[in-house]
């Protein structure tokens, strides 16, 4: 018998659901937190980074450092194996929406309601009219969130699944008894195609995974072993690309041949090639924009990820929800001056190197912040090569102390 995918919205019966249908059927149930576990354990991969990956925006930084795909990487790597090893499953929650289409053997189910129906639901279970509204728009961000991620389409779009099941005033034994009589259509029976795309989807993931460490974010598909390998950045010498990303994708067992192709939206760069190492997540603090803009443009073809804020305050709600491995700090801004900043950070996020970088500070600044714990002084103006070597030592330390944790 084939496998089910479940990925429900909040507050449509979702637990009762999944408890009756897998009583019915006497599936295994695998949900996301059993997929971070193992990949915990298999993948030596963090929990809070697999969980972020799974349920939180996505990084301002991550389009230099590629975090999210590398830690989803980690997460498809483990489905995958659980596809290929064992049958008769309910996948549930986010990692359902990982599961490929042409994987025909898992019927792909999307559970959903009105928000007027989940409120009610939710009011039934004892929650508070207004508290069911902040969980329910909380729970719909998350799921927006990882299917733009995923395929650039919203949660609920129909597209994504086989069968989409609005509850209404069904029945919760009629919706699992007609996810019972979709799951017994001949065109979910699993067949020598479908396997093969479990075997395609595992090799993929390996090959995705081996690329993105080496900070390459490329499309890959493969078919029968046989890889291909779309190329949507900008690239100085394309035939470069092509015979580096092929070396990575060849160094994976299973892989028998390598096609690399100009994708959509792929352009020829005339300035620099891309990097195949992972850049530094940096945070610009400082109120001159017309400085600090171009600095962010040097700092980037300079194998650094660079983002900016314009005061003290950003940068301190900014830290709150998104974590950069460097900051660079200016002393002197409107608000919460740079010394205050330095002083707030060191005390919550100690591991953030910080920089500073400012015209108008003098010897006895300098000495408090180093004080404070300041990685580097440096005056303005200050060469871009030896801001961006400061930045790369101070890097250094961070992924030494990371490796002695």
């Amino acid at each position: 018998m084939p496998s089910v995918a479940i990925f429900c919205s909040k507050f449509t019966n979702e637990n009762k659901i999944l408890s009756n249908l897998r009583t019915l059927l006497g599936f295994e149930v695998i949900t996301d937190e059993d997929i971070i576990d193992e990949a915990c354990d298999k993948q030596l991969a963090l929990r809070n980074k697999l969980e972020d990956a799974l349920y939180k925006k996505t990084s301002v930084f991550n389009q230099f450092t590629l975090e999210r795909e590398r830690n989803v990487a980690h997460l498809i790597s483990i489905l995958a194996e659980r596809l290929a090893q064992k049958q008769n499953m309910i996948y549930y929650g986010f990692i359902s929406l990982l599961i490929p289409q042409d994987i025909t053997h898992v019927l792909k189910v999307l559970i959903v309601d009105s928000n007027d129906m989940r409120i009610k639901r939710a009011v039934k279970e004892g929650i508070s009219e207004k508290e069911a509204t902040q969980i329910l728009r909380e729970e719909d961000i998350k799921a927006y969130g990882w299917t733009d991620f995923l395929f650039g389409k919203e949660a609920f779009d129909k597209s994504l699944y086989d069968i989409v099941i609005p509850i209404g005033q069904q029945s919760i034994d009629k919706t699992v008894k007609l996810i019972q009589k979709n799951l017994n259509n001949p065109a979910v029976l699993e067949t020598e195609e479908s396997i093969q795309a479990v075997k395609d989807f595992a090799l993929t993931a390996k090959v995705e995974k081996a690329l993105l460490s080496k900070g390459q974010r490329v499309q890959v598909e493969t078919h029968n072993g046989c890889v291909s390998l779309n190329v949507t950045k900008s690239s100085f010498n394309f035939a470069r690309l092509t015979e580096k990303l092929s070396k990575i994708a060849r160094g994976i067992q299973g892989v028998k041949d390598v096609e690399v192709h100009l994708g959509k939206g792929h352009i020829t760069s005339i300035y620099r090639d891309q990097n195949f190492e992972l850049p530094p997540k940096v945070l610009l603090v400082d109120d001159e924009k017309e400085y600090v803009q171009p600095l962010s443009e040097r700092l980037t073809s300079r194998n650094v990820g660079p983002y900016a804020v314009y005061d003290g305050q950003q940068a301190l709600n900014f830290v709150d929800t998104d974590k950069p491995d460097v900051m660079v700090l200016d002393l002197k801004m409107p608000g919460i001056n740079g010394i205050e900043v330095l002083q707030q950070i060191k005390e919550t996020n100690p591991n953030i190197e910080v920089i500073i970088l400012t015209g108008h500070g003098s010897e006895a600044d300098r000495e408090t912040c180093m004080n404070l714990g300041a990685y580097a002084y440096l005056q303005k103006p200050t060469d871009v090569e030896k801001l961006s070597a400061t930045i790369a030592e101070a890097y250094k330390k961070i992924t030494a102390r990371k490796a002695i944790a």
